[in-house]
């Protein structure tokens, strides 16, 4: 896995973080890093979340060929 990988699966990971926060504490890490009471800071927590968005999206398409690869590997080496 290369390194631009990682970085973007540990982006993945900690923004379902923040919202498990948000969930169950009602906690936005985001905002409040941010802040969010000016038009600016409103339009950095829009660029955070899509970020994070677009890194979910690739989690998602990447993490289930990692697995796959690794099945392989287990199963070619036994």
């Amino acid at each position: 896995m290369s390194t631009l990988s990682k970085i973007l699966i540990v982006i993945a990971i900690i923004g379902a973080v923040n919202w498990g926060l948000i969930g169950l504490f009602g906690f936005n890490v985001v905002t409040a890093v941010f802040g969010g009471s000016t038009e600016a800071e409103v339009r950095i927590i829009r660029i955070v979340y899509a970020v994070v968005g677009v890194c979910g999206l690739f989690a998602l398409i990447t993490l289930p060929a990692l697995h796959g690869r690794r099945w392989l590997e287990h199963h070619r080496s036994a």
